[in-house]
């Protein structure tokens, strides 16, 4: 049986260059893939500090300049895993202070649309029969809007006397249809799309440019981080006003829902954690406890009923939820530890709790990776009432460390949480708490059936070992990724 070959593009990949959920996929999905025997690699731009976390590199090819795009070199490196991966140079564009997107004070660069379009230019050239490399893959699978007009450049590439040029399928994933890449639309031209494109369906969007358009427009199939989030991005206002455009997909849409590095988040092997523990020794989580109210500063209560909660600080995960239900959350015996940064004015409010209540609530304003496995491990629930969320490995987290999680039914929160029947002595398999709408008084009726069923040990124990139970990894989602890579192929074939 042929090796199917996946060429992976994404404009972040952990460790070498992170800001959410879409660089820890990049890292992970790629990694199972290998390890079911597909031959996957990723392709991504040589910002300054992945050449730097790289090391030694190894020059590939010459891309020359085409339309208003800059000429690059193509390098080859390893990602930390053992994946290979395929590196964009382009100093112009890449080699800048600050992150993939913007400069050191937040801004977005403003030749995004360059830098981006090149990525996607490039992954388009390498899918093609006349690519620079000898290896040419059977799926291009791209991810979020910078790497979203990939699709549009091979639907509509060039051509020669016998035909179309033969390409790879292509798989467009979504992450968070709430950023588009919009941009002027002149700047149509210079990244090489053709006049006929210019037009409601094809990549315009209200006036201007939508990369993501164009990649939802164009793709073979269109797949999002889960099930529950693919249906809802059908109608507004989580359709980000591309609902229509997705619901004239429908056919080729479809949801998997992400998986997590279980080598990494595994208490039984957590370095981070005071004492490692699996379901044969739950009871060790109690010295987690009491070493997070240690580090935390907070009173080494046992009884306490200790929650969780790592978030970016935005009103999109409820974070303002969580403070304006503080009086009432606060009431008895109850902690709260949080980690996080954001918007400053959720910082501002999490420094004040810890002064208004100094005894119950401790907030690290930032982010600490060995806090965040302290909490998981520490909490007895973990707080995620995000307005909506496609996917979120927090709730994933936290049920492999045994700490039930209290969620907003929406996305992967949904897909992933199993709610629990708080009738103390119930046989069950719930993992979790889901609220039925984002709001305070949702949050609070969830926080009170958790806190009624902490009170019986033995249902609270049922729950703890049922989220422990559940297969999070990587494995199943990428066999699904796998089945939905071969029936592409095999479509391509006939069409051919």
């Amino acid at each position: 049986m042929k090796t199917l070959k996946v060429l992976f593009v994404t404009p972040e990949c952990a460790p070498w260059v992170k800001t959410g959920g879409l660089g820890e996929v990049s890292a992970d999905l790629p990694k199972a893939l290998r390890a079911l025997g597909l031959d996957a690699q990723v392709l991504m731009p040589a910002y300054a500090s992945v050449l730097l976390a790289a090391g030694e590199v190894m020059p590939m090819a010459e891309l020359p300049a085409a339309h208003g795009l800059p000429a690059a070199r193509l390098l080859r490196a390893h990602l930390p895993s053992g994946v290979p991966a395929l590196l964009i140079d382009a100093p112009g564009l890449y080699r800048r202070d600050g992150g993939p997107y913007g400069d050191p004070s937040g801004r977005d660069h403003e030749d995004n649309a360059v830098r981006f379009g090149l990525l996607s230019h490039v992954a388009a050239r390498l899918a093609r029969a006349d690519s620079p490399l000898p290896w040419q893959p059977d799926v291009l699978h791209c991810n979020d809007w910078p790497t979203a007009l990939a699709p549009a450049y091979l639907a509509h590439g060039p051509s020669t006397e016998g035909g179309p040029v033969a390409r790879a399928a292509t798989v467009m994933g979504l992450h968070n249809m709430a950023f588009q890449g919009l941009f002027p639309l002149h700047l149509a031209g210079q990244l090489g799309l053709p006049d006929h494109l210019l037009h409601m369906e094809g990549v315009e969007f209200w006036g201007q440019l939508s990369f993501l358009k164009a990649g939802i427009q164009f793709a073979d199939h269109v797949v999002t981080v889960s099930p529950t989030y693919a249906r809802e991005i059908l109608s507004e206002p989580l359709g980000c006003g591309l609902s229509g455009v997705l619901g004239n997909r429908r056919e080729a849409l479809s949801g998997i829902l992400n998986g997590i590095d279980t080598t990494v988040w595994n208490p039984a092997t957590d370095r981070h954690l005071k004492q490692p523990y699996d379901a044969e020794s739950l009871a060790r989580k109690a010295d987690n406890k009491r070493a997070l109210q240690q580090r935390m500063g907070l009173p080494e209560d046992p009884d306490a009923f200790v929650m969780g909660m790592i978030s970016r600080l935005t009103d999109q995960k409820g974070v303002d939820l969580v403070i304006e239900a503080l009086p009432e959350l606060l009431k008895g015996r109850v902690q709260v530890v949080a980690l996080g940064a954001g918007t400053p004015a959720l910082e501002t409010a999490w420094r004040e709790a810890t002064h208004v209540w100094p005894e119950q609530v401790a907030a690290f304003v930032g982010f600490d990776e060995s806090l965040a496995h302290q909490i998981e491990a520490g909490a007895d629930v973990f707080l995620m009432p995000s307005r909506f969320e496609p996917c979120g490995l927090n709730q994933m987290y936290s049920q492999r460390y045994g700490t039930p999680p209290i969620v907003h039914a929406t996305g992967g929160l949904a897909d992933a949480v199993l709610d629990a029947v708080s009738e103390p002595g119930q046989p069950s398999v719930s993992t979790g708490f889901k609220m039925n709408e984002p709001t305070v008084a949702e949050l609070l009726r969830a926080v009170g059936r958790a806190r009624d069923l902490y009170a019986d040990a033995g249902s609270w124990r049922a729950v703890c070992l049922n989220g422990m139970a559940r297969d999070v990894s990587w494995q199943g989602s990428a066999a699904a990724y796998a089945d939905l890579y071969a029936e592409l192929v095999g479509r391509r074939a006939v069409a051919c």
